[in-house]
C-alpha cells in the first residue's frame, strides 16, 4: 500500500458520507394546525357586556381604580415567581447560547512538562538489562477541532434550544397572566367582603331596632314574647354571617399581599378600606377566538415545545449516519524546556474524522424512537391547550353574561323586598298586620341583600377570570 492509501481512503469515505447527507433528511414537524371554527366569533358573545373589539393588555384599567392599578404595577414588579420565571428563561437562554457554539471550532491549548524515565522491557532487546536514561520531555500545543453538520444534528440541537428558549419565554408571560389577574381577584375579594360586610351590618342595625321595638312592646302588656324571641333570633342569625366574611377578606388581604411580594403584616390599607368591588362602566373587548389563541402564551408555550420536541427527532436521526469532524494540532515537543522554540521541535497535523456506529445502530433508532414519541405527546398537548383555551373564553363569557342576568333579577327582587318591607312597617304601625308580617319581611329584606352583594362580587370574579381568559397583561408594554 503507498503512503497515500490512507488518504485516499478517507477522502473516499468522507465523499460516501456526503452522499448519505443528500438523503439524510429528518422528518419535519408536525402541523400545529387549528381548527377553522376556533378563529371565529365567540359562542357566548351575545351579550350587550361585550364588545368585539380587540382585547386590552392593560385590562385592569378598565376599571378605573388607581388602587387596582398600583397593586398589579407592584404584583408584577416584585412577585416571587415571577422572578423565577424570568430566572428561568435566563438559564433556558444561556443553554441556547451554549447549543449555538456547537456551529463553532473548539480549541483547546495545552501544556506539560514531566520528569522520569521508561521502563527497559519497551525497549527491544531490554537494553541489556541496564535500566533507561532519566529525562524530561516538555511538550505545548494547540488543537482544534470543527464538527461538519452534515447530517443537521448541531443545527437540530440549535433548533430545539431555541424552542426551549422561546418557550420559557411563554411560560413567563402564563405566570404575568395569573399574577395580574390572581393579584386583581385578590382586590375585589377583599373589597367584596367589605361589601357584605356593611351589608350585615346595615341588617344587624334594622334588626336591633325591631328587637328593641319588640321588647318595648313586651314591657308594655301589648308585646308577646313569642314576636321578641323570633326578632332576637333574627338578629343573632344575621350577626353570625359577620365572622365568616371578616375571615374571607382578611385572607384576600394576605393573598394580596403574597402576590405583591409582602409579609401579611404589610396587607394593603386601600384594599382593607375599599367599600365595593371595583366596577366596570363599559363592555369588554374580547376580540375573537383567532385573536384569542394568538394572544395566549399557553398556546404559544405548547407549540413551542412541539417545535423543540421535532427538531430533537432530527437530532436522535442524525445519529444514525457518521458524524464527521475537521481536526489539527500544533506543538512543540522537546527533551529540554529551552527547545520547544526550534524548528526540530515542531509537530503538527490534520486531517478529517470520521465516526460511525453502524451496523450497531438499535441504540440510535430506540432514541428516534422516544423522540417521536415525545413529539407525538407535545402535538397531542397543542391540540388540548387549544382546546382548552376556547373551552376556559367561552364559559367565562357564559359565567359572566348569565350571572349579570342574575344580578338583574336580584335588584329587582331586592327593590321589592325593601318596598314589602315598607308597607308591613305601615300596616303592623296601622293595627293592620301582625309583628309576624314584619319580622317576616325584614328577613326576606335581608336575605335579598345578602344574595345583591354576593351577585355583585360574582360578577367581578366572572370579569376577572373573563380577562385571565383573554390572556391579558403578559406584554411588557402593557405592564
Amino acid at each position: 500500500m503507498t503512503t497515500r492509501s490512507p488518504l485516499r481512503f478517507l477522502t473516499a469515505t468522507a465523499f460516501a458520507a456526503l452522499a448519505l447527507a443528500s438523503c439524510a433528511v429528518g422528518p419535519r414537524a408536525p402541523d400545529a394546525t387549528l381548527p377553522p371554527s376556533a378563529s371565529g366569533a365567540f359562542v357566548s358573545a351575545s351579550t350587550p357586556a361585550v364588545t368585539a373589539e380587540a382585547a386590552r393588555d392593560d385590562w385592569w384599567r378598565l376599571y378605573d381604580d388607581p388602587a387596582l392599578d398600583g397593586l398589579i404595577l407592584q404584583a408584577l414588579t416584585e412577585n416571587n415567581e415571577l422572578e423565577a420565571a424570568a430566572a428561568n428563561l435566563r438559564r433556558v437562554r444561556a443553554a441556547l447560547g451554549e447549543a449555538r457554539v456547537g456551529r463553532l471550532p473548539s480549541t483547546t491549548v495545552a501544556a506539560s512538562g514531566q520528569y522520569g524515565r521508561a521502563s527497559a522491557a519497551t525497549v527491544p532487546g531490554g537494553n541489556g538489562g541496564q535500566p533507561l536514561d532519566e529525562g524530561e520531555t516538555y511538550d505545548v500545543g494547540l488543537d482544534v477541532a470543527y464538527e461538519v453538520d452534515l447530517f443537521g444534528r448541531v443545527g437540530g440541537s440549535i433548533r430545539a434550544a431555541r424552542a426551549d428558549a422561546d418557550s420559557a419565554a411563554a411560560a413567563l408571560d402564563v405566570v404575568r397572566v395569573s399574577v395580574a389577574a390572581e393579584t386583581a381577584r385578590a382586590y375585589a375579594d377583599a373589597c367584596s367582603a367589605n361589601a357584605q360586610i356593611a351589608v350585615a351590618e346595615r341588617t344587624i342595625e334594622l334588626q336591633s331596632d325591631t328587637a328593641d321595638l319588640t321588647r318595648r312592646l313586651l314591657a308594655a302588656g301589648s308585646g308577646n314574647g313569642l314576636d321578641t324571641a323570633r326578632a332576637r333570633a333574627a338578629l343573632e342569625s344575621t350577626r353570625a354571617t359577620l365572622p365568616p366574611l371578616r375571615a374571607q377578606r382578611d385572607g384576600a388581604l394576605f393573598r394580596l399581599a403574597t402576590l405583591t411580594g409582602r409579609t401579611p403584616a404589610e396587607a394593603s390599607e386601600a384594599a382593607r378600606a375599599c367599600a365595593r368591588p371595583p366596577q366596570l362602566t363599559r363592555p369588554i373587548p374580547v376580540g375573537d377566538g383567532a385573536q384569542l389563541l394568538a394572544r395566549r402564551p399557553d398556546v404559544r408555550r405548547a407549540e413551542r415545545d412541539l417545535a423543540a420536541a421535532a427538531a430533537r427527532v432530527n437530532v436522535a436521526t442524525a445519529d444514525l449516519y457518521p458524524r464527521i469532524t475537521l481536526g489539527g494540532s500544533v506543538g512543540s515537543t522537546a527533551l529540554d524546556a529551552g527547545d520547544l522554540s526550534n524548528d526540530s521541535s515542531f509537530r503538527f497535523s490534520v486531517g478529517p474524522l470520521i465516526s460511525w456506529s453502524f451496523p450497531n445502530i438499535f441504540a440510535a433508532r430506540a432514541r428516534i424512537e422516544q423522540a417521536s414519541a415525545g413529539s407525538d405527546a407535545a402535538l397531542a398537548t397543542f391540540d388540548q391547550t387549544v382546546l382548552v383555551a376556547l373551552q376556559e373564553t367561552e364559559t367565562a363569557l357564559a359565567n359572566y353574561a348569565n350571572e349579570l342576568d342574575r344580578r338583574s333579577a336580584l335588584q329587582a327582587a331586592r327593590d321589592q323586598a325593601a318596598n314589602a318591607a315598607r308597607l308591613s312597617r305601615l300596616r303592623f304601625d296601622a293595627g293592620a298586620d301582625s309583628f309576624l308580617t314584619v319580622l317576616d319581611a325584614e328577613r326576606t329584606l335581608a336575605s335579598a341583600d345578602a344574595q345583591l352583594a354576593a351577585s355583585d362580587a360574582l360578577v367581578t370574579t366572572y370579569q376577572i377570570a373573563l380577562f385571565k381568559a383573554l390572556a391579558g397583561g403578559w406584554s411588557e408594554a402593557g405592564a
